[in-house]
């Protein structure tokens, strides 16, 4: 794809706005994005929570990075195993997880009980669109799809950044199966990279997940049972009725937009910045996501 230059692309879209001497931000640059640069989550990828207290949380899933675990996923959502569940963890600075918190339900059946380690794949086959910035953890980041992905040499793996979604566990060699999910809800715990199966990313209701009381027991897990959130039910939106189905887009990464985006996200020149980054870390430039609009 050829990409148009990040000074044209500014240009016009300040030449299609009202007269001003605002230079041009991030959000205009989503803003005014042309629905090209724009693709779906599937909704066979889209993970619906529907919490009992009111509100859903929207997940996209990401099965080239963990096809079984995200297959054991939505066999479980469909299975209605989640429903009747409940969030029993918030972490500080950390994660939200939720599952079964008394561990006294059998497992659906058709699961695969115990997954390979699907915590890293190999590189080939992928084509990330890359950042252009060093990175702390990996010689080389980047984004596949709505997705933050790193690579050393054949190998690649999605990051924990905030809203990123990962299966529990317990030691090696468990790999965990997907009844025990979490949400990062801090600062990106990058050092859990290529240790954990990732499969998604929060794409709305993250406020529902990160504003929650904090759990005072052992890593954050509530000590009273009557402090877990209630999960009314959890489903795929594949299988809601058309009119029914939640939507969302994430900005395409390889887009001209989201490489304007990202380049201003690194270097900000409006009136509030004195002395622009140069850089952006890989979890400050995640591609931002909407509600699809409604035809």
């Amino acid at each position: 794809m050829i990409r148009t230059p990040f000074s044209l692309l500014a240009a016009s879209l300040l030449a299609t706005s009202a007269p001003t001497a605002d230079p041009v931000t991030p959000g205009m640059i989503v803003e005014r994005a042309p629905t090209a640069d724009w693709a779906p989550v599937a909704p066979e990828d889209l993970l619906l929570i529907d919490l009992a207290g009111g509100g859903q949380v929207a997940i996209a899933l990401a099965p080239e990075f963990a096809p079984v675990h995200v297959a054991n996923i939505r066999t479980i959502a469909r299975a209605g195993w989640y429903d009747g569940l409940a969030i029993d963890r918030v972490q500080d600075d950390y994660v939200t997880q939720w599952g079964d918190a008394d561990g006294h339900k059998p497992s659906p059946p058709g699961i695969v009980a115990h997954p390979a380690a699907e915590y890293d794949r190999a590189a080939a086959g992928l084509t990330p669109v890359p950042l252009p910035y060093r990175d702390s953890y990996a010689p080389a980041t980047g984004f596949v799809g709505a997705f933050p992905v790193a690579a050393d040499g054949d190998r690649a793996w999605m990051t924990h950044c905030y809203g990123i979604v990962g299966v529990g566990r317990d030691m090696a060699p468990d790999t965990g199966n997907g009844q025990e999910l979490y949400a990062v809800i801090g600062h990106a715990p990058r050092a859990l990279d290529r240790n954990v199966a990732l499969v998604g990313r929060v794409v709305a209701g993250m406020e529902l997940l990160s504003a929650l009381p904090r759990g005072s027991g052992a890593l954050g897990f509530y000590a009273d049972p009557k402090q877990r959130v209630a999960i009314a039910r959890v489903r795929i939106a594949a299988d809601l009725p058309p009119a029914e189905r939640p939507a969302y887009q994430w900005l395409r990464p390889e887009s001209a937009s989201f490489a304007a985006w990202v380049k201003l996200r690194a270097n900000r020149d409006d009136a509030f910045f004195r002395h622009p980054a140069g850089a952006v870390d890989l979890c400050n430039a995640l591609p931002p996501v909407r509600p699809a609009p409604r035809s």
